[in-house]
């Protein structure tokens, strides 16, 4: 009897020991994360010559972000609230597209039972892999001889933005859609269609309804993602473009031989925000999503 107490004891301690090291290991890695974003606010209240000889400490007078943020927006070449409407607008009409569509698609590739479907699902995965970076000259080329045949600009429209997005975007989405969806029973739909519904009205009102976890949890990545982006919006907007995102007005800030690094830091901030707020609002729906996706 006194043995297995003393087995249990040292299963308890071990258990313990371990759950304590996890918790140790999660609160290195916050620091870690967090420690990028505590450098962007401390330094957002400070002088160029602050921010060069302390970087680490805080500032002196916090309400020096104030007057940055008063500072960038009246600022002509970061023109923030019209850059803030085209990534609201860009970003938004993105998601929605890619989680739309994507889910369509994983949908009809699951349903069709073809060795043509299995082949347009691999050809979906090959977009997984293919970095960015190797495709932004063919991408800039398939615009010029889009507007050459159609007569439609691309570049620096936002149709255009939102068109690379969605193509960017839908690998991941239908590779994680597909997954999903072959584990919900095929009765469901079978039984909508005996009761009179469609082919859209089945995935509109049965199949998609289904999907809101994993489809809250694309709309907040691909939000991330897109809401973030620089490289992209660069290549098809440029620095001078009309359709600014906050990104590139950022960038606007950047001069040649000048680095105003408060108001730098301040508009990083101001453009960060938004999406921060909603990641903390949507994030018990994004380990809603993933999780369901794991078990199913």
């Amino acid at each position: 009897m006194t043995k297995n107490i003393d087995i249990q004891k040292k299963k308890f301690n071990t258990k313990k020991l371990g759950i304590i090291s996890l918790e140790i290991f999660a609160i290195i890695l916050l620091i870690i994360f967090f420690f990028p974003f505590f450098l962007v606010i401390i330094n957002s209240a400070k002088s160029v010559s602050e921010i060069t000889l302390t970087p680490l400490a805080f500032p002196t007078d916090w309400g020096n972000i104030y007057y940055n943020f008063v500072e960038i927006l009246g600022r002509n070449n970061v023109d923030y609230f019209r850059s803030f409407f085209n990534s609201v607008f860009i970003t938004t009409l993105s998601v929605l597209a890619i989680g739309i569509l994507s889910a369509m698609a994983a949908w009809v590739l699951v349903r069709t039972k073809t060795k043509y479907s299995f082949w347009v699902f691999m050809f979906f995965l090959a977009g997984m892999v293919i970095p960015f970076q190797v495709v932004m000259l063919p991408l800039t080329s398939l615009l010029q001889t889009l507007k050459e045949v159609t007569g439609i600009p691309f570049k620096d429209t936002y149709h255009g933005v939102i068109l690379a997005y969605v193509g960017f975007g839908a690998p991941l989405s239908i590779f994680l859609f597909h997954g999903f969806i072959k584990s919900i029973p095929m009765d469901i739909e079978e039984a909508a269609i005996i009761d009179g519904c469609t082919k859209a009205q089945v995935f509109f009102k049965i199949i998609l309804p289904i999907l809101k976890p994993i489809f809250v949890t694309l709309v907040v990545l691909n939000g991330m993602w897109i809401w973030n982006d620089y490289l992209l919006p660069v290549l098809m907007i440029g620095l001078g473009g009309d359709v600014k995102t906050l990104p590139l007005s950022v960038a606007n800030l950047v001069g040649n031989f000048d680095k105003e690094w408060g108001l730098i830091l301040t508009s990083v901030l101001m453009a960060a925000l938004p999406i921060l707020i909603l990641f903390f609002f949507a994030q018990k729906h994004i380990i809603k999503g993933m999780t369901s996706g794991a078990i199913k």
